[in-house]
């Protein structure tokens, strides 16, 4: 008979707690395990802890540790905050802390220097300095969104920009490359880990598209006063923190300029749809336009709200019905970062760290990790 392992009932029941998942979810053993009627053996155990996302050494302490992300929450739901980060965002968290340390000692080494915009700015900053210094940095020109075909590409187009600034960009929907440990929009929409040397931007890719420009937007006015920040940004809506309510500013007179939308409303507002009209002009989604507009008192509230659950329940429809797949090596620009993804491969190569390391550091192994770097040098070639 295999041996058992001494584990406190409570420690198994906070791990199913933790997991977000129910008992049920978990073999039956899970159920008298808890009961204190039975002990797991080491086997069973290492199944569970792996199943539960939990750490296996946490289940042999006495008492369930204290788990804090190492980044300011401004996370709400219903004024409060949502207190218990989910395994899932907590290992997303740790990774590209991970991400983040070693690619500062890696452009250190290069000879790369603080970059200067990070922390140039306040929350007492001046709403049109800062965006124009964002733009500026960024070598985006006044129009430059409307030089894309949809705002999907401006997205992507926005992505490379704010990369070859030298911010590293992830956008995933989940941990790693594990198709079944999906990140919940719900509970965090992205957040950021300000770095002078490397700040690094994480968007939730399993939001809609609609949301992620404006994640992404509100997260590069993080960097420019230097702050991390974890958000969720219902109905892109930030919490009551002066912070978060500079940011969506922000975000919102960059992507949609006041003066601009205001000139062109009386031209759109009678029309069918107005915001799709709008988004298309802006390069943004329909249900930022219809944001921005709420805040400048274009619309009232009611009108965002109708808006906003018909737009969703439209995406939802239409999501349904579309086909999973696409290119696993081009999904990889997003979920590594392109430019953080070369760096990687560049150091592997040079034989600055090992192979292992930068399978550890990509998530991508063997014969997957060499046709990821044939991939991107065939992008490169074209």
């Amino acid at each position: 008979m295999a041996n058992v392992v001494p584990i406190k009932p409570e420690m198994i029941r906070w791990a199913v707690d933790r997991s977000g998942m129910s008992l049920s979810d978990f073999p039956a053993a899970v159920s008298e395990w808890i009961k204190d009627e039975k002990q797991p053996t080491f086997v069973k155990l290492e199944a569970f802890a792996k199943k539960a996302m939990v750490p296996f050494g946490y289940l042999f302490l006495d008492a369930p540790p204290v788990e804090k992300l190492p980044i300011h929450d401004y996370r709400t739901m219903q004024d409060k905050g949502v207190r218990r980060p989910s395994p899932n965002l907590i290992e997303t968290v740790q990774d590209m802390m991970r991400r983040q340390s070693w690619m500062r000692e890696f452009l250190i080494d290069e000879g790369h220097v603080a970059l200067p915009f990070v922390n140039s700015e306040s929350i007492n900053s001046s709403l049109e300095e800062t965006v124009e210094s964002i733009s500026r940095w960024l070598n985006l020109e006044s129009d430059w969104a409307s030089r894309t075909t949809t705002w999907e590409e401006a997205l992507r187009f926005l992505i490379k920009k704010i990369e070859a600034a030298g911010i590293l960009v992830f956008v995933n929907g989940v941990v790693g490359n594990s198709t079944n440990c999906a990140l919940n929009p719900e509970e965090f929409r992205g957040f950021v880990l300000s770095d002078p040397i490397v700040p690094l931007i994480f968007v939730n890719g399993a939001d809609s598209k609609a949301a992620q420009m404006f994640t992404l937007v509100h997260e590069l006015a993080h960097i420019w006063i230097g702050e991390d920040a974890l958000v969720n940004l219902p109905l892109l809506q930030p919490g009551p923190e002066v912070v978060e309510k500079f940011c969506n500013r922000v975000a919102a007179e960059f992507l949609v300029p006041e003066a601009k939308l205001r000139a062109i409303w009386t031209t759109v507002e009678s029309k069918p749809k107005p915001f799709q009209s709008l988004a298309s002009r802006f390069k943004v989604s329909p249900i930022v336009v219809a944001r921005r507009a709420k805040d400048l008192r274009l619309i009232n509230a009611d009108a965002f709200f109708r808006f906003y659950q018909s737009y969703m329940d439209e995406l939802n429809r239409i999501g349904k019905h579309k086909k999973s797949g696409g290119n696993f090596y081009l999904t990889q620009n997003a979920r590594l970062g392109r430019r953080f993804g070369k760096a990687v491969i560049a150091a592997a190569e040079m034989g600055r760290m090992s192979y292992q390391q930068a399978y550890d550091l990509t998530r991508l192994y063997g014969s997957t990790f060499d046709k990821y770097v044939a991939f991107l040098k065939t992008q490169d070639s074209q």
